[in-house]
């Protein structure tokens, strides 16, 4: 294997494993409190996170095509983690909304199972949809980038805007929508909103605040990066006509492959895939930031701690011998 071409490497594989594990370690209690847009959220980060690290070990300073399956299904995660991640953020949105906009403090079990499915259908049916939809605009199995590894192929026609570019965008904005009015609603009925917090079992003030600075952030990044992306990420190419299925997929078992010399030289490209790798690593620690130091997970480390050093016999304290008495002696009393 020859060096590696990347100037920063092994920077992002440590920091893409890094991103892996913190965005798991919050998952346990957002999924004991039936968070299912968070749990979402963190699944589709640390998945796009592993995938990044495997890929940017693998394929440092080479081209070749070891794993051909493992890049089939690394590179439709890709696909799907550009749709999930917004989708979860969504998700997190509307949960915050239907909060500040409910009219009576109590949430049944009915109402918990019904918004589940409902966040499921978006942040995991939504984003394997578009991973099907994928296939009738992708020109050719998949692409191998030296130092980055399997990437996904998409035709640039008419068709791709519609059936996969324009989604993270829609999503955002739908996301920026329901962020706007929670903001308003949590602005308007404060009080009745801080007794409905109270008495929702899955939700306190605290993880109200992280969730809506999340929502926040969401605000402002999304749509004006999914913007971004697809003008970069296509500047510079040519919008081709769809003419056929068997056009667009004509030679599809062949797999490109492109040395970093060549992708590097393409500022546009090479901001792209950047973008595309480094974002969700972003994400994973951005999260963390927000939920892993919070009072239900500094709790969580406590237990995990002592379940791991209890029967290692560490963290008890020492256990101290009885004084002994001596027979006839007593006390003195102080006066």
């Amino acid at each position: 294997m020859s060096p590696a071409r990347d100037p920063t490497y092994p920077l992002f594989p440590v920091f893409s494993f890094i991103g892996f594990v913190l965005c798991l370690i919050p998952l346990p209690w957002h999924l004991h409190a039936w968070n299912s847009g968070t749990c979402a959220f963190m699944i589709w980060t640390a998945l796009s996170c592993l995938v990044g690290f495997v890929n940017s070990i693998v394929w440092s300073g080479n081209v070749n095509n070891p794993a051909p399956i493992w890049c089939d299904i690394s590179s439709k995660i890709i696909i799907g983690v550009s749709i999930g991640i917004p989708a979860a953020t969504l998700c997190i949105s509307r949960r915050l909304y239907s909060l500040t906009s409910v009219r009576t403090v109590s949430i049944t079990r009915d109402d918990k199972r019904r918004m589940v499915i409902i966040d499921l259908c978006i942040s995991l049916g939504f984003p394997v949809l578009i991973m099907i939809l994928h296939y009738i605009i992708q020109g050719h199995r998949f692409d191998i980038l030296e130092d980055i590894g399997c990437y996904p192929v998409v035709y640039n026609t008419l068709p791709s805007y519609f059936l996969y570019f324009m989604w993270p965008v829609f999503l955002g904005v739908v996301s920026f929508f329901y962020s706007g009015l929670t903001l308003r609603g949590f602005w308007m009925r404060r009080l009745q909103f801080a007794q409905l917090v109270t008495s929702n079992s899955s939700m306190n003030m605290s993880r109200y605040i992280r969730l809506m600075s999340l929502s926040i952030i969401d605000m402002m990044c999304t749509v004006p990066l999914g913007v971004y992306s697809i003008y970069i990420g296509n500047k510079g190419v040519k919008l081709a006509p769809w003419i056929s299925w068997e056009d667009t997929h004509f030679n599809f078992s062949r797999v490109g492959v492109v040395p970093s010399l060549i992708w590097r030289s393409d500022p546009s490209f090479q901001t792209s895939v950047e973008l595309t790798r480094w974002l969700p690593v972003v994400c994973a620690f951005l999260f963390f930031a927000l939920f892993g130091f919070a009072a239900e997970a500094q709790k969580h480390y406590k237990m995990m701690f002592t379940f791991v050093a209890k029967p290692l016999g560490f963290g008890q304290p020492p256990k101290v011998p009885p004084k002994a008495v001596l027979p006839g002696y007593v006390s003195p009393v102080p006066r």
